[in-house]
């Protein structure tokens, strides 16, 4: 028999829940990074823009999508079109994402964990040196690390949506404003924080291009969690009392609050570090920024604030990135064990043991892929290099797949559930949505210029990764 399925106890719990999915990675350092290559506040202008007029549409279709048919992507999919249409390819394509998205976000958060035990047991010297990484991605601890951070997410998953999901994030998401609020704050009184506050927040036009646009555009919806399947679970869980819109709004604002306050504590502490430094220098890689040139700056801290102090610092700012991703690797998997539940009628303990041995073998894969195994470390050729188990993983199910589950939902949204189903679910718990000016704009949205914009960057994106072809 089925389990009843589970609600969030509030409103706020899952404003938490599903800010926890959209907050990670991309938000407090893929977002500054690309501020800082792409003209600072130009960017953040560009960004703020696309979430509110592209992504918050695509949002909130997927959110009541989830809510209407109370079920996980797949179930949603043939809830409404029926066991035998082609839309069912829509499902399983926003089941599989998450699972495969998962598999690489669970390295990197083995990687932070490590990372984080490594600033709090005094090794931030050591850490700060060329070689560091890659000698700590292939020594065996990594396996331990992961062990203990596969344990934890299991006993949070298999806690529940109120008891795991909701709780963590009530605990774990004001944790992680309070902490980069302390730490912004503590950034912006040391020597040359200002040179890094002008950087950031005078506008640089002369360095937006098409290309910029791009990548603004990507890093809104990436940081979102759109096209993960995510927000239609979430939606499931969510109660016919709440405005589904109203919800939508909160997430995107406090997900664009945590990226604009995480650029205000990077950038300014790499000035702080080195005023005179080349915007160029900084990697257009993420993970290369946290793991690489960041224990740098938090070494050369000990000057004004001493080792100890220098080290405290490092770990405060490597838990505070574990925090983003934990919260986002639960609300990633909880996807693929809504579809156990409800289409394989799993109980949660069963869905979670299954899942965690499916994505073990992937999981290991993708971390020996950096050098230990030769067959996965040059797994397949494509764009005119070889690449990773790893790095096709990213590409395919990171970078490429996200805008067309956008564009899909879109498209099953407008003209096979049809608008006037979206107009009567959002209405429900929202007496003010009917003849609004949000009703008006997400239909719009919706029927016309997202679905055209989506279906650019996914075609642009399989050009630029599998072909080589840019076409800026």
């Amino acid at each position: 028999m089925a389990e009843k399925r589970e609600q969030f106890r509030s409103r706020l719990g899952f404003i938490l829940a599903a800010a926890g999915s959209a907050v990670g990675i991309g938000n407090l350092v893929g977002f500054p990074v690309n501020a800082a290559k792409s003209g600072g506040a130009a960017f953040l202008i560009i960004y703020a823009a696309f979430v509110v007029f592209i992504c918050l549409p695509v949002m909130i279709a997927e959110m009541s999508l989830g809510r209407n048919t109370q079920r996980n992507p797949l179930g949603a999919y043939k809830s409404i079109a029926g066991d035998n249409s082609v839309w069912k390819f829509g499902g399983w394509l926003a089941l599989i994402t998450p699972f495969m998205i998962a598999v690489f976000y669970q390295v990197l958060t083995v990687w932070l964990l490590g990372y984080f035990i490594g600033a709090v047991s005094g090794n931030l010297e050591a850490m700060s040196q060329p070689g560091y990484f890659g000698d700590f991605i292939n020594a065996n601890g990594v396996f331990i690390y992961l062990g203990v951070l596969t344990l934890l997410i299991g006993v949070i998953l298999n806690s529940g949506v109120q008891n795991g999901i909701e709780r963590l994030a009530k605990v774990l998401m004001p944790s992680l404003f309070i902490m980069l609020i302390a730490l912004t704050a503590f950034v912006l009184t040391l020597p040359n924080a200002l040179k890094g506050i002008e950087f950031y927040l005078v506008p640089e036009f002369s360095k937006i291009d098409l290309s910029t646009v791009n990548i603004a555009l990507s890093q809104a919806f990436f940081s979102l969690s759109l096209g993960m399947g995510i927000l239609i679970t979430y939606g499931s869980y969510v109660s016919k009392k709440e405005s589904v819109a109203g919800g939508a709004k909160m997430v995107a604002m406090v997900d664009t609050s945590v990226a604009f306050f995480a650029g205000l504590l990077i950038l300014p502490a790499i000035f702080v570090f080195n005023p005179q430094i080349n915007t160029d220098e900084l990697s257009s890689s993420s993970v290369a920024l946290v793991f690489t040139f960041l224990p740098k700056i938090f070494l050369s801290l000990q000057g004004s604030i001493g080792f100890i102090g220098a080290s405290i610092f490092a770990s405060a700012f490597f838990l505070l990135v574990f925090f983003a991703a934990i919260t986002s690797q639960v609300s990633i998997l909880q996807v693929p064990i809504s579809a156990f539940q409800d289409q394989l009628k799993y109980s949660r303990f069963k869905s979670v043991l299954v899942l965690g041995a499916c994505a073990a073998l992937l999981v290991i894969a993708s971390m020996v892929s950096f050098g230990r195994v030769e067959f996965f470390s040059e797994f397949l050729a494509y764009g005119g290099k070889t690449n990773s188990f790893f790095d096709l993983v990213y590409d395919v199910f990171y970078e490429t797949i996200l805008p067309l589950n956008g564009l899909i939902v879109c498209l099953f949204v407008m003209y096979r559930w049809r608008k006037s189903k979206l107009d009567q679910e959002l209405s429900v718990g929202d007496d003010r949505y009917q003849g609004s000016f949000t009703q008006k704009y997400v239909n719009f949205a919706l029927s016309t210029f997202v679905p055209a914009i989506l279906l650019f960057v996914f075609v642009s994106t399989v050009l630029l990764k599998f072909a080589g072809i840019s076409i800026f």
